[in-house]
């Protein structure tokens, strides 16, 4: 599987904020989307997502069914961790599993991101931090071969951020891939960087 994008060109509200932007990631491969603010790292990744048309370009899977929508084998997680307060931890990762139709295991997916001892305790009392780790756990909760991250940093501390890498690391050790938009260093490892500059 390869995700590719040739001279993409995006347009928001009449302005242009990404123009003839080319990358390829390969299977196990990783590209970080880094620029200033304004440059359009988050648009690129809603245009990769499919929840942005292009202008001119195109994003493409190769190596898939071509029946398969492209967006099926994606996992975006955007700036809002979008956590029900109402429903417990555990719940919370159950019933993002359930809508993105995946099968993997809840608490292992707990775990893996330091909050299985808080799984019982309703999703309105976790930190900012909490709540980005309750967002990584989606991704082993129902994956997918291809994570989307914006700023996956994001209020995490030490610890969040090691478990990140740490999950980045066997995702493409399994032949997953990952593009990240991002100011902080992800480590990764034999991965490509494309650097936007902002449109003027």
């Amino acid at each position: 599987m390869r995700l590719v994008a040739e001279a993409l060109s995006v347009v928001r509200g009449g302005r242009p904020v990404l123009e003839g932007v080319s990358f390829s990631v390969g299977a196990g491969g990783a590209l970080a989307i880094v620029g200033p603010n304004g440059a359009g790292k988050s648009t690129l990744l809603r245009a990769i997502a499919g929840l942005l048309p292009p202008a001119s370009g195109s994003v493409r899977l190769e190596g898939v069914d071509d029946e398969i929508p492209a967006r099926e084998s994606m996992h975006m997680l955007g700036h809002l961790d979008a956590v029900k307060s109402g429903l417990s931890v555990i719940r919370n990762l159950a019933f993002a599993r359930d809508v993105l139709g995946g099968e993997g295991e809840l608490l292992p997916a707990l775990e893996r991101v330091g909050l299985a001892r808080l799984a019982d305790l309703p999703g309105g009392v976790l930190s900012a931090g909490q709540r980005r780790r309750l967002a990584l756990a989606r991704l082993l909760a129902a994956p997918r071969p291809i994570w989307l991250l914006d700023e996956p940093t994001a209020a995490l501390d030490a610890g969040g951020q090691a478990a990140l890498a740490g999950l980045v690391a066997d995702h493409r050790a399994k032949g997953g891939m990952v593009v990240a938009a991002t100011h902080a260093e992800l480590g990764f490892k034999d991965g490509d960087t494309l650097d936007l500059e902002p449109r003027t």
